[in-house]
C-alpha cells in the first residue's frame, strides 16, 4: 500500500481544534515548508519514530531522524528543515515519516 497523506493543520491565533488520525503501516506523509511539526500520541508500547532523509553531504547519507515514544506518552517531533528531510529537496515537497509499531499510535501535523 502507499504512503498516506496527512492533512497539515494550520495553527492560528484565534485557536485550532487539532484532530489526528491512525498511523499507517506503511508511513505517512505531509507537505513541508520547514514550519511543520508531528504530533505522536502512543497509546500502546513503545515505538520508534523514524523521519526519512533525503540527502547526503560530501558523499555520505544523513542518518534519519528516530525519536521513540514511549508507551502512553505523546511527542512532538519537528520543524523539519526542507533541505534535509524533504524528498524532493525543496519548500512543499513531502517528508516521509514510518512506524516500526502502528497499534494505538495516532498522529497529526500542525503548521505555525
Amino acid at each position: 500500500m502507499p504512503r498516506v497523506a496527512l492533512t497539515v493543520q494550520e495553527i492560528g491565533r484565534t485557536g485550532h481544534q487539532p484532530t489526528f488520525g491512525a498511523a499507517e503501516t506503511d508511513g505517512n506523509s505531509w507537505n513541508n515548508t520547514g514550519h511543520e511539526f508531528i504530533h505522536v500520541k502512543n497509546g500502546a508500547t513503545n515505538v520508534d519514530v523514524t523521519i526519512q532523509t533525503a540527502r547526503t553531504v560530501d558523499g555520505q547519507a544523513v542518518t534519519n531522524r528516530t525519536v521513540t515514544v514511549p508507551a502512553t506518552e505523546e511527542r512532538l517531533l519537528g520543524p523539519f528543515p526542507p533541505a534535509l528531510f524533504n524528498q524532493g529537496g525543496s519548500i512543499g515537497d513531502v517528508v516521509h515519516v514510518n512506524y516500526d509499531d502502528v497499534t494505538n499510535v495516532t498522529v497529526g501535523v500542525f503548521r505555525l
